[in-house]
């Protein structure tokens, strides 16, 4: 995959990120990683590694082992819960709406580990 489409699909599930409802990014492990928060709980991280761009997503354990299966680009989160985090390479071969509707996931399960309170806060209308 050429270096311009990644550079794209970045861009685009970056801005992607930030339009869940009371997400913020953040550099807590420096000005590489751009981890997405919502109420300080991490969703997404978005990273340059060995030339590629990488998405770490947080995903249901039983979910994860599927999408494994079925993604080689799809492995366990680097650095993270192995069980509860996947990272995609961002290689072009898992298809965007795909990778949306998996931060669309990782952002839910992060909402609704959240006190009501809380959630009230961003009124998340998906």
């Amino acid at each position: 995959m050429d270096k311009n489409r990644s550079d794209l699909n970045s861009r685009s599930l970056y801005s992607y990120c930030l339009t869940k409802p009371g997400s913020i990014e953040d550099y807590p492990f420096g000005p590489d990683i751009i981890v997405f928060k919502v109420a300080s709980k991490m969703f997404a991280l978005l990273s340059h590694r060995n030339g590629q761009d990488n998405l770490a997503l947080k995903c249901d354990p039983e979910y994860s082992e599927v999408l494994r299966q079925h993604y080689p680009s799809i492995t366990p989160g680097y650095h993270l819960n192995k069980r509860h985090w996947n990272t995609i390479l961002l290689d072009g071969s898992v298809p965007e709406r795909e990778i949306r509707g998996l931060i669309d996931h990782s952002y839910e399960l992060v909402y609704q580990s959240l006190p009501r309170r809380k959630r009230a806060e961003f009124q998340a209308d998906w």
